[in-house]
C-alpha cells in the first residue's frame, strides 16, 4: 500500500529512521538530570522572555522576584507544549487506523506517538520538579478546545500542530542555547529538539500535501484557526495572577501594559517562521490580514 504522502524515497528515509529510534533511544528519565538543583545564578528560562522584561515595572523587581516569575512562566509555556503534543498524536491515531499493520509509515508514526507521548510526560515532569501549577484554561476554552480537537478535518489539525510546534521550537531555542538557563529546562528543550528533527521528514511531507493548491476558503479558516490558537497561548502565558502573586501594584493594569508589549516581542522573537508559513499557502488575505493585525497586532 503506498503513502498519499511520503514518497518512495521518503519511505526510505522512514525505515532508517524507525531503527534509529529503535537502536538509540532518548529516555527523559536518563537523559534530563532531573536530581540536579537550579543554581544561585540560573533562571527559569532566559530573561528576555519573560512577559515584563523591557518594562519599567520589571526594573522595581527584586532579582528573586525576576526568577520567580520566570519559574511561573515557563510552566505556562510547558503546559501548551503539552497540548500541542497531545493534538498530534490525535492526528498521528486518526492517519494511521486504516493502514496495514506492517506498513513502514504506520510503523514510524507509532514510533512518534511514543515519543510524543514521552514529550508530555517531560513536559510534565519538569512542571512538577519546578514545583509550579499552571493556570488552565477558563471552561469556555477547554470546551471549545475539546469540540475542536474531535470534529476539524485531519488536514486543519496538523497545519494547528506545526504552528504550534515552530513555535514552541523557538522558545526552545531559547532556552537550550542560553547558558544561564537551569540545567533541566535545558536538557529538556534540547531532547525536545533531537527527536522533533527526527520527525522533521513526515512533517515536511504532509505540509506539502495537505496545504498544495487549497483554495482561498480553507486557507482562511487554516489561518484564523492558528489565529485564536496563537492568542489563546498568549493569554495563558501572561496572567495577573503571577504579578498579584509578586506583590506588583495594580496587578491588572500591569498586565494590560506587559500583554500589549509582549505582543511585540512575541511577533519578534517566535513567530516569523510561523508567519512564513502561513504565507507559503494563502493564509494571509483580505479577510484574515486585519484580524491578525486586531488580535496579534502583526501583518
Amino acid at each position: 500500500m503506498s503513502s498519499a504522502i511520503l514518497s518512495a524515497e521518503d519511505l526510505q528515509q522512514v525505515e532508517r529512521l524507525i531503527k534509529i529510534s529503535i537502536d538509540k533511544p532518548l529516555y527523559p528519565e536518563t537523559f534530563i538530570p532531573w536530581a540536579q538543583d537550579i543554581g544561585p545564578d540560573e533562571w527559569y528560562m532566559p530573561e528576555r522572555l519573560i512577559s515584563l522584561y523591557g518594562l519599567p515595572v520589571y526594573d522595581t523587581l527584586s532579582p528573586a522576584q525576576r526568577r520567580e516569575l520566570s519559574r511561573l512562566e515557563v510552566a505556562q509555556a510547558m503546559y501548551t507544549y503539552c497540548w500541542s503534543e497531545g493534538l498530534f498524536c490525535i492526528f498521528m491515531n486518526r492517519y494511521i487506523q486504516d493502514r496495514p499493520i506492517a506498513d513502514a509509515e504506520r510503523q514510524f508514526l507509532l514510533r512518534e506517538i511514543i515519543e510524543e507521548c514521552r514529550h508530555q510526560e517531560m513536559f510534565a515532569r519538569a512542571i512538577q520538579r519546578i514545583d509550579a501549577q499552571p493556570i488552565m484554561p477558563n471552561r469556555l476554552v477547554q470546551r471549545v478546545a475539546k469540540w475542536f480537537a474531535g470534529h476539524i478535518s485531519d488536514a486543519m489539525l496538523f497545519v494547528e500542530c506545526v504552528a504550534i510546534e515552530m513555535m514552541a521550537d523557538r522558545y526552545g531555542e531559547y532556552i537550550r542555547q542560553d547558558i544561564t538557563s537551569y540545567s533541566v529546562m535545558r536538557r529538556v528543550a534540547q531532547l525536545h529538539h533531537i527527536e522533533e528533527a527526527r520527525h522533521i521528514i513526515f512533517t515536511k511531507a504532509a505540509l506539502r500535501y495537505y496545504t498544495k493548491r487549497i483554495g482561498f476558503l480553507r486557507a482562511t479558516c487554516y489561518s484564523v484557526c492558528i489565529l485564536l490558537t496563537l492568542r489563546v497561548f498568549q493569554n495563558l502565558y501572561v496572567r495577573a495572577e503571577f504579578f498579584e502573586q509578586l506583590g506588583i501594584p495594580n496587578p491588572r493594569q500591569v498586565r494590560r501594559e506587559a500583554f500589549r508589549q509582549y505582543q511585540i516581542r512575541f511577533a519578534e522573537d517566535c513567530l516569523p517562521s510561523v508567519l512564513e508559513f502561513i504565507n507559503s499557502f494563502g493564509g494571509f488575505n483580505s479577510i484574515t490580514r486585519p484580524l491578525w493585525r486586531w488580535i496579534l497586532r502583526i501583518g
